[in-house]
């Protein structure tokens, strides 16, 4: 399967939009496995991993030692939690979005 590679600038700069804006690094409190993180709102949250911080996660390694290994969409719930933490702390904001056009669309824009 080819794998397809955007070139267009508005497609390059969506994907920077949603995959770097805003992210805060931060480190598992149980294995110190870095990612970035971006909390959305009080339910959705964007984690970015790396290969390193997949490699580093102690939830994955045990899952993975599981008989038909780790299922490839599983959470690490000790991550998890140490992102809520870090919430609680103030060192991961919740909100303020990632859509430069949403405030115009709801009648709270700048207009």
């Amino acid at each position: 399967m080819a794998y397809i590679v955007p070139t267009r600038p508005e497609t390059l700069a969506d994907r920077a939009l949603y995959t770097e804006t805003r992210l805060v690094e931060l480190a598992c409190g149980h294995c110190q496995a870095r990612v970035m993180v971006r909390k959305n709102s009080e339910h959705h949250t964007s984690i970015q991993w790396t290969q390193d911080a997949v490699a580093e996660c102690a939830t994955f390694a045990e899952l993975g030692e599981q008989e038909h290994g780790r299922p490839i969409h599983s959470s690490c719930p000790r991550l998890e939690a140490s992102i809520e933490d870090a919430v609680r702390n103030g060192m991961v904001p919740v909100g303020s979005g990632v859509d430069p056009i949403g405030a115009g669309l709801d009648g709270g824009g700048d207009e």
